[in-house]
């Protein structure tokens, strides 16, 4: 399993920003399909984001679609999430995952993805 450390989450403002980042342990980055996702109080964790392995495909959940944006440095074994327009209901633990499946379009379930990172708060005040 690779290891994944998530960072820059935090209060933001209704209408601002914040961007995410997931450092990952393996120098085999590049082999794994990445996804983010979150978990808000009381709900189940769902899916936001997923990235292809070389960065050249994406997909989102039609919540954050045209907000958000995953993108990826495999040259620092990174994984980004780029939010954009927040709106309350973006508040949750937001989590970065790795997959082996290949095709980053059907892999959006969370028993697709077998390492977690531990996760990191994101509160957006309206």
């Amino acid at each position: 399993q690779v290891q994944l450390v998530e960072s820059g989450g935090g209060l933001a403002q209704t209408g601002g920003s914040l961007r995410l980042s997931c450092a990952a342990s393996e120098r085999t980055f590049s082999s794994y399909t990445m996804g983010w996702f979150r978990q808000a109080p009381g709900k189940e964790r769902e899916f936001v984001a997923a990235i292809s392995r070389n960065g050249g495909d994406t997909n989102y959940a039609d919540s954050v679609k045209g907000r958000f944006t995953v993108s990826r440095d495999n040259a620092k074994n990174t994984v980004y999430l780029q939010m954009n327009s927040l709106k309350p209901e973006d508040t949750a633990v937001y989590y970065c995952a790795a997959s082996r499946r290949l095709y980053v379009g059907t892999t959006w379930r969370t028993g697709d993805y077998g390492s977690w990172g531990q996760g990191i708060q994101v509160t957006v005040s309206s």
